[in-house]
Formats: structure tokens, C-alpha cells, sequence
């Protein structure tokens, strides 16, 4: 049985999405050919969760995830696990960076309510429960940031028959999300992060004008959805830990958004009722740590200072110092350390980076984490 007594994250964390090997990314193919049904792909999938889990305990991780082996994507699975939520184009236009200074622009994946949003049935717990069953170190789940039912599609991806007014729509999500949570607490689960790109979003210029084209206040929007992830972790026991995964775009090696936390640092650090940030800090988009002065004392921050965009290794020495850089701001016993994203927030993200790139990041994770704090 995994040790699920937690106070705070682990000097080194992850945000949790793993590369899938081949064999996994056959089995799925061949599920949706209708060759094999979902209860062999499942078995499948314990294989390989197996697996992973050994890697990451083998390398010292002192927290492990399913590597979201069970997922196509961070987000769809869980949010269509839901009632009356359909995937459509959202209103939004995601800009990636190149690395030649040139910006792609595509139409980014949004979703649609489309009457009463409620949950019938868990969503995440079954999978929580293996992998608890079978972590020695101490198993982390991953949900869905609620943000994401609204940012992508706006006003308009709201059946407004069934929800005339927009207070009661968050109402429901909120509520739908304490299931979800109560449930999985009641499986054992005592660390639980939401993965969120919408406040990250928030931070750049670009994307605050989108959203003012789709008739939102972006300043206002940050106040919205920090009420709506307050009210979604409302009923929260003590001994459960809740980090909130910041992301800028992990689908290009330059990401989406651009832009400091002070953008948006007072509304998110000081209104969130989370217990830990993981913050995106792997290149300049997310600018310096001045922004991390908001963030209220005893608060956790996991500095995401390891790329999963490139598969170069960092430096120990330059990894310690932008520690040390932190630590001028929050303070040392407060910080620890992750990747800046997970190594695949898609299934089929296997271009850029190898599993062998992947085992060397996280054993550089590791030592770094022990070289700095002594323990995790």
C-alpha cells in the first residue's frame, strides 16, 4: 500500500503524463478498429502502468502518476466523462511560438454543454484505485482544471435554455467536481492536482484580446474562474492536498502563451484555495520569479524548471541557481521542483522527446531535488 501521508508536495514532483510506448499506442489503434474490446485494452493498459510506475519508483520519485496511460489527451477523457458535454472547434485561436521566431496559429479543441451538466457516474476513481493498489510511493490523479468547459467556447458553448444564467452552469460544475473528488478521496486518494491552461492563457496579451472579442472582461474571467475552482474543492478535507498545474501549451517545443504571472498574480496566488502552484519556468515565456511575491505564506510553489519540449538535458548547476533565484522570494522550505509539463499531454505527443530522454530528465529531477533539499 502507497504512503499517502502528504502535507506538502515532494521537493521533486511531476505534473504526470508519460510517453506511451509503442505497444500501448498499437493497442489502442486496434480498440478502435474494434479488434480488441476495452476490457483486453485495459489489461493492456495495467501492463504498461506496471511498468511505469517501477520506472518512477526505480529513479528515486517519491510521487508517481499512471502517466495518463488510460487518456487520449489531458483533457478530453475526463471532461467527457460527463454528462452532456460534446468536444466541438472552440472560439479560440492557440498561437505556438517556432523556434525560428515564426508563430503557427491553429483553431484549439473547445466543448460544448449541451443541456443539465452533471456527473452520473465517477469518472476518474476506478483508474485512481489501481494504480494506489500497486504504488509503493505515493499515487497522484490528475483532473481536468473545470476552466477548461468555459474558456475554450465562451458564452455561446452554453445551452442557454438549460442555463439562462451563467452562475448556474458553474454552479453545477462546481458541484459535479466535489463528487468526483469526495469519491476519490473515499478510495484513498490524498493528492490530487488540476491541470489548468487557462490562467496561463490569461497572462498573454493575445489571448486576453480573444477573449475580449468574445465579449468577456479578461480581468473579470480570472476573478470567474477562481470562484469556480474554489467551489470545485470547497468541501476538501484537511489531509488532502490540492496543486493546480499551470500550463502555457505543451503541443509545439515553444508552447502558446507568453506572458509573467504578475499579469494576473494577485486574483490567482491570492484567491486560489490550493495548497501547491506548479509553475511553468523552463524558458522566458512565464518572464522572472518577481511574481512568486504574491504567492501567500506557507504556500507551496513546484517550479517547473525541466523542459518536456526538448529532449537536451539541463545543467545541475544552472538548475540549482534559478532555485537559489527563487528562494529570494519564496522561501526555500516553501519551493520544490518538476518537470515543466508532463512528457505527453496527447497520446501520440512521441516526436520530440524519447522515453530514454524522458527516464534522464526524471533522474535528473531526482538528484537535483536531493543535491538541494537533502530529502524529499
Amino acid at each position: 500500500m502507497a504512503d499517502t501521508n502528504l502535507s506538502r508536495p515532494y521537493r521533486a514532483d511531476q505534473v504526470g503524463s508519460y510517453l506511451r510506448p509503442d505497444e500501448l499506442m498499437q493497442a489502442r489503434e486496434n480498440r478502435q478498429k474494434g479488434e480488441i474490446d476495452a476490457k483486453q485494452l485495459r489489461t493492456i493498459e495495467d501492463k504498461f502502468i506496471r511498468d511505469l510506475v517501477k520506472m518512477q519508483e526505480d529513479l528515486g520519485m517519491p510521487v508517481v502518476t499512471d502517466g495518463e496511460f488510460r487518456r487520449a489527451s489531458w483533457n478530453k477523457d475526463f471532461l467527457g466523462g460527463f454528462d452532456n458535454v460534446v468536444e466541438q472547434p472552440g472560439n479560440l485561436k492557440l498561437y505556438h511560438r517556432n523556434p525560428d521566431g515564426t508563430n503557427t496559429t491553429n483553431q484549439i479543441t473547445g466543448w460544448a454543454v449541451t443541456g443539465k451538466f452533471k456527473r452520473s457516474h465517477p469518472i476518474q476513481v476506478e483508474d485512481y484505485k489501481f494504480l494506489q493498489g500497486i504504488a509503493h510511493a505515493t499515487p497522484k490523479t490528475c483532473l481536468t482544471s473545470p476552466t477548461l468547459l468555459h474558456f475554450r467556447g465562451g458564452r455561446e458553448a452554453i445551452d442557454k435554455k438549460t442555463y439562462p444564467r451563467m452562475e448556474q452552469f458553474f454552479d453545477d460544475v462546481a458541484a459535479a467536481y466535489r463528487e468526483e473528488i469526495k469519491d476519490l478521496y473515499a478510495a484513498g486518494a490524498r493528492y490530487v492536482q488540476l491541470d489548468d491552461t487557462n490562467f496561463a492563457y490569461l497572462c498573454d496579451a493575445r489571448f486576453r484580446n480573444a477573449v475580449k472579442e468574445l465579449g468577456e472582461d479578461p480581468t473579470q474571467l480570472v476573478d470567474t474562474y477562481v470562484k469556480l475552482v474554489n467551489d470545485s474543492i470547497r468541501d476538501k478535507p484537511k489531509d488532502l492536498l490540492i496543486g493546480i498545474h499551470l500550463c502555457r501549451g505543451n503541443s509545439s517545443t515553444a508552447g502558446a502563451a507568453t506572458g509573467g504571472y504578475e499579469v494576473i498574480g494577485p486574483q490567482l496566488f491570492g484567491g486560489l484555495n490550493v495548497d501547491a502552484y506548479f509553475l511553468e519556468y523552463d524558458d522566458a515565456r512565464a518572464g522572472g520569479f518577481e511574481a512568486l511575491k504574491d504567492v501567500p505564506k506557507g504556500k507551496s510553489v513546484v517550479l517547473g524548471l525541466i523542459t518536456t519540449k526538448r529532449a537536451e538535458l539541463e545543467s545541475k548547476d544552472t538548475l540549482k541557481r534559478r532555485i537559489d533565484e527563487a528562494a529570494k522570494i519564496v522561501p526555500m522550505e516553501n519551493l520544490c521542483m518538476s518537470p515543466q509539463c508532463g512528457f505527453a499531454s496527447g497520446a501520440s505527443m512521441k516526436k520530440r522527446i524519447q522515453i530514454s530522454d524522458e527516464v534522464a530528465k526524471v533522474k535528473l529531477l531526482v538528484e537535483t531535488a536531493r543535491e538541494v533539499w537533502g530529502g524529499m
